[in-house]
C-alpha cells in the first residue's frame, strides 16, 4: 500500500494519518506529504491500521504518537498524565513576565509547564509536585529528555513542600465539574479523571490550593493558576477572600478568561505564621 492510499482510507483526519505514518515509518511529516508514492512494508501497514483503528475508536492522537508540543517543546505523554494545550502556555507567559527566582508547579503531570519556564528562565529554582507516582515519571522522563534540572516530589498539593517558600506558584489544576457533558467527549473520556474532576463546582481544587498557599509565598509571591469557562469570578473571589491583592484574570488566545492570580499581602503571611486565621 503506497502512503496516498493509506492516508485516503484510514477513516481519520488526513492531518492525523500523516502523523501516525510518519511515527510508523520513522520519516518527517514532510517526506510523507513529498512521497505519497512510498510503498508502505507490510509490518508498517499492520501498525498504521491499528493506529488508525484506535484513533477511529477515539484515543488522543498524542497517546498514540507517545507525544506532545507544548511551548516550543516536544513531550513524553501516556494515559497517567494531561495532554498539555495552548491555552496552558498562558500560565507560562506570566510566569516568565514575572522572571521568578523560585517556582513550585502544583499537580505538574508530564511536567510541560514547570520545564517550560525552566527552559524559558535557566536561573529559576524550578520544583514540582504531582500526587501521581506513574505521572511523576513521565515527567522526570521530560526533564531528562531535554536536560532540565527540575526537582520533582511526590505527594498532595503542598504537603512536600513544607517549610519552602517561592515566588511563583502556578498550577493547572483540576477544575471539570462532576456530571461536566464534556468528561464524555472527545480526548476527555481518555484522560485521567483525578486531573480533571474538582467536585461539583469544578472549584475544589482552586479552593484547597488557594487557602494553603500563602505561608509558601514570599513576600510580593504569586499564585497563578488555570481555570475554567465562567470560573473567574469565583476565582477572584477565593483570591481577595484568602489575602491576596492585584488579583486579576487573563484571557487565552479563543479570548476566553482562562488564568487567574494574586498576590500575597505580607500582613496575610504574618498572620499565618502567628497561628492566626
Amino acid at each position: 500500500m503506497k502512503l496516498a492510499a493509506a492516508i485516503a482510507s484510514a477513516g481519520i483526519e488526513p492531518r492525523e494519518a500523516r502523523l501516525l505514518l510518519a511515527a510508523v515509518c520513522r520519516m518527517p511529516v514532510a517526506s510523507v506529504l513529498a512521497h505519497p508514492e512510498r510503498e508502505l512494508t507490510a509490518e508498517e501497514t499492520d501498525r498504521f491500521s491499528a493506529l488508525a483503528a484506535r484513533r477511529r475508536g477515539g484515543e488522543p492522537i498524542a497517546y498514540l504518537l507517545g507525544n506532545r508540543e507544548f511551548y516550543g517543546l516536544e513531550f513524553n505523554v501516556s494515559p497517567a498524565v494531561l495532554i498539555p494545550r495552548p491555552e496552558t502556555e498562558l500560565l507560562v507567559e506570566l510566569a516568565i513576565a514575572w522572571h521568578p527566582r523560585r517556582v513550585l508547579d502544583l499537580g505538574t503531570g508530564c511536567g510541560a509547564i514547570a520545564l517550560a519556564i525552566k527552559h524559558a528562565l535557566p536561573e529559576a529554582e524550578v520544583l514540582a509536585v504531582d500526587s501521581s507516582a506513574a505521572a511523576l515519571q513521565i515527567a522526570r522522563s521530560n526533564a531528562l529528555r531535554h536536560g532540565l534540572e527540575v526537582e520533582f516530589r511526590h505527594g498532595h498539593w503542598l504537603d512536600p513542600v513544607a517549610g519552602k517558600r517561592f515566588d511563583l506558584i502556578v498550577s493547572n489544576p483540576p477544575y471539570v465539574a462532576e456530571g461536566d457533558q464534556y468528561l464524555v467527549q472527545g480526548d476527555l473520556r481518555f484522560e485521567p479523571r483525578a486531573a480533571l474532576v474538582a467536585g461539583r463546582e469544578g472549584l475544589e481544587a482552586i479552593r484547597e490550593i488557594v487557602a494553603q498557599a500563602a505561608p509558601y509565598l514570599l513576600p510580593g509571591g504569586w499564585l497563578c493558576f488555570e481555570h475554567g469557562l465562567g470560573q473567574d469570578v469565583a476565582v477572584r473571589k477565593l483570591l481577595y477572600a484568602n489575602g491576596f491583592e492585584a488579583v486579576a484574570t487573563w484571557p487565552d488566545l479563543a479570548g476566553i478568561a482562562r488564568a487567574s492570580a494574586g498576590r500575597v499581602k505580607s500582613e496575610s503571611i504574618n498572620q499565618v505564621f502567628r497561628g492566626r486565621p
